[in-house]
């Protein structure tokens, strides 16, 4: 039988129904829909940095390790007095893994679009996310976020396996059909091969350096 989690009086919320109150749904798994976001970033830091920092001019990003973050899905309402004194954030990054089951990935595509929405019904500019693994999760990535807008890609880690750098370019061909975005923000490496072609369709590319990549250039220099 089903059951409506919000109106069980007593109950403790385990699934964090509050994140998408007042949420709309779209596709198949009924993801949070979204509202757009045209800012685009001038600086970013991660969120195990951000929570210890006052550069509040910044965009708070989840391109790391999901035992970093974690604390954000399990007490969320800790860190938004938090995350509201930076410019925005990219919506979070919980991992998916083309080995992990597939209701697997679906859960941590819900789980980033949750927490994302629940940010921007707190007033926050939320800058969607978009992670995939193989082509089971392209259109699940891309469903409940608005065409022309701008969203961000992790590509740290997905560029240098040619295996992994296939996934990564296929994946991208799919949602830059799907979205036909203004600006893509990339986390990581934005090889030419793979970006010039964007570029030439008018989309703006606006890159960041990885952190570990930043941290090898400065032991290098």
């Amino acid at each position: 039988m089903a059951i409506n989690n919000s109106a069980r009086n007593g109950c403790k919320d385990v699934f964090h129904s509050f994140l998408v109150r007042d949420a709309e749904f779209a596709g198949n798994l009924e993801l949070p829909v979204l509202k757009p976001s045209y800012s685009v970033p001038e600086k970013v830091i991660s969120f195990s940095k951000a929570i210890r920092s006052n550069d509040y001019g910044c965009w708070v990003h989840f391109y790391e390790d999901d035992v970093n973050f974690i604390r954000i899905w399990n007490n969320p309402l800790k860190y938004l007095p938090i995350l509201t004194k930076f410019k925005g954030v990219i919506s979070p990054d919980f991992s998916l893994y083309r080995d992990m089951p597939l209701v697997m990935q679906q859960w941590n595509i819900y789980r980033n679009r949750a927490i994302a929405h629940w940010l921007q019904a707190n007033g926050i500019d939320v800058i969607p996310n978009i992670r995939f693994a193989d082509d089971r999760t392209y259109d699940d990535c891309c469903v409940g976020i608005e065409k022309h807008s701008v969203i961000a890609i992790g590509t740290h880690g997905c560029v240098k396996v040619r295996q992994d750098r296939q996934f990564l370019m296929d994946g991208l061909d799919y949602v830059v059909k799907q979205l036909e975005p203004a600006v893509i923000v990339v986390y990581g490496t934005a090889p030419s091969y793979i970006f010039d072609k964007y570029i030439k369709m008018g989309i703006r590319i606006v890159q960041f350096h990885s952190e570990y990549h930043l941290s090898r250039k400065a032991v290098s220099a």
